[in-house]
């Protein structure tokens, strides 16, 4: 369903390591083809090492310095930077800045109802021992 997707009417989840603002995902625009969020994240917060086994993934920043990790690489990234992530491939994103981050996440395809699909890695090695 073709729609305006305010702002305002957004649902944001608040969770341990930030803020996800849902712009689109099945829930509020029946999309099953992409899925589309802002994110946030506290000075010194991070979302850990997940994998997405069945979506693709583009992380842009908006605002802030993140270090972004592919598999056991790392990169300073800044604003107007962007990682490409292909499916199944585990990564992280902490902010490394003393301002808040804000970052534009695009996965592909939505899957399930949620249309986000996610593994925790953050437990297991090598991952809980890279940072």
């Amino acid at each position: 369903m073709s729609r305006f997707v305010m702002q305002a009417d957004m649902t944001t989840d608040h969770v341990d390591w930030g803020t996800i603002g849902w712009r689109t995902r099945p829930e509020n625009t029946a999309c099953k083809t992409f899925v589309v969020m802002d994110v946030g994240l506290e000075p010194g917060f991070g979302h850990d090492f997940h994998k997405h086994p069945e979506q693709d993934e583009l992380i842009t920043v908006l605002a802030g310095t993140i270090e972004q990790w592919i598999e056991g690489e790392k990169q300073v990234l800044e604003v107007g930077d962007s990682v490409y992530l292909d499916k199944d491939v585990v990564h992280a994103s902490f902010n490394v800045g003393d301002v808040p981050a804000r970052m534009f996440v695009v996965l592909a395809p939505s899957v399930g109802e949620e249309g986000y699909q996610l593994v925790d890695m953050a437990g297991e090695e090598p991952w809980s021992g890279l940072r």
